[in-house]
């Protein structure tokens, strides 16, 4: 069951994020420390005023009563708004130190196997997550001024009387009880409502970002028919939580509520005895809304103690066998002092390649059969190598095991020679640039998408790039040109000038080693023809590789790799395979289906 996933203690991890920014909690601690406890003064005063009264009216003085409020009341004011102050920056930064570790994470791992989550289910860790953790550690700077305050109240009440105090806090006892108790259902009903959230929040996610497949494919119906199921099953969710929540609150008033009443029937009873004054009385009623505050926020505490433990389990689980620690790692946050943007590299390789070799490279998908097996391939300076086969033959899986976008189970890849060990950091611009089969452009101008942080003052080379990836002609057409907006995901494009963009955005780094999985498949002939011959004229000393089935590429390969079940089934030039691999005849005429001869 969901619940049963592994604990991370939720104690440690609030204890690393304090470590982090001690000072700030220290300043917090003390700060709030002080409101809790300035409710003493006030009782002090009104207890002074009403004992005063059993003198008679010369006793009293209620000009000076006021004068003492007030200045309290602006003191209390004043510490308030500063303890505020410094909260927010707190809380600030812990819930950024934790998106900082999250995302670093996420960017360490493998590309294509970095998350698992939905990106809505990602946005609820990232956000409410985050919060909800937040929350609790802001809580415990209470906890720490709520048990100061009890420490000063029951000393002062129990040098009155011992009796009624012990009744005072009695509730206190039933509400840690009850609180620890729920602590179970706490959780279950908390891990429930936040993954039925995540998945209502994924799926609105696919929904928007692929209207028009759903509308040419007629699946309306079948869409609101699973959001609705969905959103029921939240729903459930969502009530079970809420009201567990709900129920324990009413049960810690009541029990307050209960117990106040006793208090008050049992302090009358000594008033009228005479064992309590009219000063000691007003003193024992004016710290019991004090102390069932504290007693109640003590009992809620307890319950978001246990839901906070759900989000941080939640995010570590993000973070894919990261130790826990890392979540809350002290990190620079760099949120003082003038911003320094990255540095990016844009052009030249310091590592120009020479050969690049690939020996016994494996991978297969976990709980799976699928994947590669024993691939050997080199590849030599300025050639142009197509990996080609059917659908599922592992053509795209060579690539991101290459990269490191997966993590491969065995084999190894040198670059001149040089074994490369950790492939997902190295096979980056200048050495190597990537486009998948499905390119990602933001929504930002074509220019900005293009440079994506290279020095905006690089016209030139923003130029080559666009003629290298025969998108120059478009341009005509985009009366803004490079300050053309391109909408999200690129939607104002066509899915050609999509994938010409992104090989632009590769061509405007001018790296080693150029890597397309099928670029071409939105492309008409004569337009990929136009991309592969300037490619070569442009970046003169360009090694492809490249994931193709058409004949523009084929016919311009000077070595092709035929895949077949995840394996190397043969190497060549397209004249040699023609005559020796029957499998390759069969792409050659067009067939790329899963079923044929292999």
């Amino acid at each position: 069951m969901t619940d049963r996933r592994p604990e991370t203690p939720t104690g440690a991890a609030l204890v690393r994020l304090v470590k982090a920014f001690r000072f700030r909690y220290a300043v917090n601690i003390v700060a709030w420390t002080v409101i809790w406890s300035m409710p003493v003064i006030p009782a002090l005063i009104t207890k002074a005023f009403f004992d005063s009264l059993e003198l008679g009216p010369a006793g009293s003085n209620v000009g000076t009563l006021i004068a003492l409020m007030a200045a309290y009341g602006v003191a209390r004011v004043t510490v308030m708004v500063l303890a505020m102050w410094n909260d927010v920056h707190f809380m600030y930064r812990t819930g950024s130190l934790m998106r900082r570790n999250m995302m670093e994470r996420i960017y360490e791992l493998p590309g294509a196997q970095s998350v698992h989550e939905s990106p809505g289910e990602m946005i609820t860790r990232f956000r409410e997550d985050v919060e909800h953790t937040e929350e609790a550690l802001s809580w415990t700077v209470d906890m720490s001024g709520a048990f100061f305050f009890s420490v000063i109240a029951i000393g002062l009440l129990l040098s009155i009387d011992a009796r009624i105090t012990l009744l005072v806090f009695s509730p206190l006892v039933v509400i840690i009880v009850i609180a620890e108790r729920a602590g179970t259902k706490i959780r279950r009903y908390r891990i429930q409502a936040r993954e039925a959230t995540g998945e209502i929040t994924g799926m609105l996610g696919e929904v928007l970002g692929s209207v028009q497949s759903i509308k040419v494919a007629g699946a309306e119906r079948s869409v609101i028919s699973r959001f609705a199921s969905l959103n029921h099953k939240r729903r459930t969710a969502m009530v079970k939580d809420r009201v567990l929540t709900a129920m324990l609150e009413s049960v810690f008033w009541n029990t307050l509520n209960v117990g106040t009443g006793l208090i008050l029937i049992l302090a009358a009873s000594s008033l009228s005895a005479g064992t309590l004054t009219i000063g000691e009385f007003a003193l024992f009623v004016y710290f019991l809304d004090f102390i069932t505050d504290s007693v109640y926020f003590i009992g809620l505490f307890i319950a978001r103690y246990k839901q906070a433990g759900v989000s941080i389990d939640r995010m570590v689980e993000l973070m894919r066998g990261s130790p826990p620690p890392e979540l809350t790692k002290p990190r620079d946050l760099q949120l003082t002092g003038a911003f320094a943007p990255p540095t990016i590299d844009g052009g030249g390789s310091t590592d120009p390649l020479h050969r690049l070799e690939v020996r016994g490279l494996t991978f297969v998908y976990p709980g799976t059969d699928r994947g590669i097996h024993d691939i050997e391939l080199t590849i030599e300076r300025g050639s142009f190598t197509v990996v080609t086969g059917r659908i599922g033959s592992g053509k795209t899986t060579l690539l991101r095991a290459l990269l490191g976008l997966v993590e491969p189970d065995g084999g190894e890849v040198r670059w001149n020679g040089r074994l490369v060990t950790h492939p997902g950091t190295f096979f980056v611009p200048p050495r190597s640039a990537y486009t998948p089969q499905v390119p990602t452009l933001f929504s930002m101008s074509l220019r900005d998408n293009l440079l994506m942080g290279l020095d905006p003052g690089n016209g030139e080379g923003v130029s080559s790039a666009i003629t290298a990836a025969a998108l120059d002609r478009d341009m005509e057409s985009m009366g803004d040109g490079l300050d053309t907006l391109v909408g999200p995901l690129g939607m104002r494009l066509s899915g050609g000038q999509i994938q010409r963009a992104a090989a632009a955005r590769m061509f405007v780094r001018r790296p080693e080693l150029l890597v397309f999985d099928d670029l071409s498949s939105a492309l008409d002939v004569e337009t990929e023809q136009t991309l592969w011959q300037r490619l070569f004229a442009d970046q003169r000393h360009a090694t492809a590789l490249v994931v193709s089935h058409r004949r523009p590429a084929l016919q311009r390969a000077d070595q092709i790799v035929v895949m077949s079940n995840g394996r190397v089934q043969a190497i060549g030039d397209a004249e040699s395979l023609l005559a020796e691999s029957s499998a390759f005849r069969y792409l050659w005429a067009g067939d790329t289906s899963a079923r044929g001869p292999s």
